[in-house]
């Protein structure tokens, strides 16, 4: 497949798509649209396939950590290129080219910027599908390949809470380092990390997670209304499992990420930064990696957990995991255990 030159149409459906396959999490809409205007505006961003890379190259993981409901979060466009310098100074082979942790609202277009203004190329190979909470959950199951060392480098705060960091040590222990970095930056650092090649990157993550994201995005802006939630619906293979306003809403940051529960109707959803899982009258419905979402009733607009409120009128949709494009990461029983703990819910059962 030919290179693409994004565009502002695209990017537009890569921001709404990307906030439906969110799931919940993955950042919010208007940062997504300020960041991918900018990069339109300072440069011609380019995104290629897994194919039209050698085996060999090597690529970077561009993603946001943090909790996106944080009050004091402050980041900047240069924040992005700054964590990329970083750990370009580390690494002993170039980069060529720049991928997205996961889709979301500000996350599926992750990297346009640096690719904007570096010139690498944005591949269509993130490193999952949906958004998800844990770095780890987005490390190509890297935690697993005896002697990798994570390479990983973070900027972001403002004033005396400006933080740069680079690191190289375990996935787990880097990853744990970052998120409490977000902590001291106020709520969110720009994060590049774990190179790797194409051939891993492939095996392990989501090719084409992009173009889903963009599909379901010109669905959704094509329509309006209860129409558009349909299209989304029907481009993913999912459906509309509750409807109405929102009774309860619970939401607390701890830790780097944002924590609750909503009810809607006889409908309770609990998240950890996304949505993890759906009752209903008391009955499991759907558990993550399952897609769940809300979006506006009225006008469709995707909603995140962080903006969510009580009193608001819903539509929550329900797309089975088989239908998206995941990467083999949302498999390992040993990622999803711990959402047990913070949730309170059983998860592997489910699995």
């Amino acid at each position: 497949m030919a290179k693409i030159r994004l565009d502002e149409r695209m990017m537009e459906a890569a921001v709404y798509g990307g906030a439906v396959l969110g799931g919940g999490g993955g950042g919010w809409i208007e940062d997504g649209l300020q960041i991918g205007r900018l990069a339109l505006e300072v440069g011609q961003p380019v995104l290629v396939t897994d194919d039209e890379m050698a085996e060999d190259d090597l690529l970077v993981t561009v993603s946001l950590v943090g909790a996106p409901a944080a009050k004091d979060k402050f980041l900047k466009p240069m924040h992005y290129v700054r964590a990329l310098e970083l750990l370009s100074e580390k690494l002993k082979k170039p980069i060529s080219g720049i991928h997205t942790n996961e889709n979301g609202a500000g996350t599926s277009v992750n990297g346009w910027f640096q690719a904007a203004v570096t010139g690498l190329p944005v591949v269509d190979l993130p490193c999952n599908g949906r958004a998800h909470p844990t770095g780890t959950m987005g490390a190509l199951n890297l935690h697993e390949l005896p002697g990798y060392v994570s390479h990983q480098a973070a900027v972001g705060g403002q004033g005396e809470r400006y933080v740069e960091m680079s690191v190289s040590s375990t996935i787990e222990k880097a990853a744990s380092m970052v998120r409490k970095l977000s902590v001291e930056a106020g709520g969110l650092v720009a994060v590049a990390r774990n190179p790797v090649t194409v051939a891993y990157a492939r095996a392990n993550g989501a090719p084409g997670g992009i173009r889903q994201a963009i599909a379901v995005g010109e669905a959704l802006l094509a329509n309006r209304g209860e129409a558009a939630i349909a299209a989304v619906c029907d481009t993913l293979g999912g459906r509309v499992v509750a409807e109405g306003d929102v009774r309860e809403c619970a939401l607390e940051t701890t830790g780097g990420f944002d924590v609750g529960r909503i009810v809607v109707g006889t409908a309770e959803m609990t998240f950890w930064n996304e949505y993890m899982t759906l009752e209903i009258d008391g009955n499991r419905v759907a558990t993550f990696p399952d897609l769940i979402m809300t979006l506006d009733a009225r006008t469709a607009r995707p909603v995140v957990t962080a903006e969510i409120e009580k009193g608001q009128a819903v539509a929550v949709i329900h797309v089975p995991a088989e239908k998206l494009i995941l990467s083999t990461t949302m498999r390992n029983k040993d990622l999803l255990g711990p959402i047990e703990d913070v949730i309170g819910k059983s998860i592997l059962p489910y699995l």
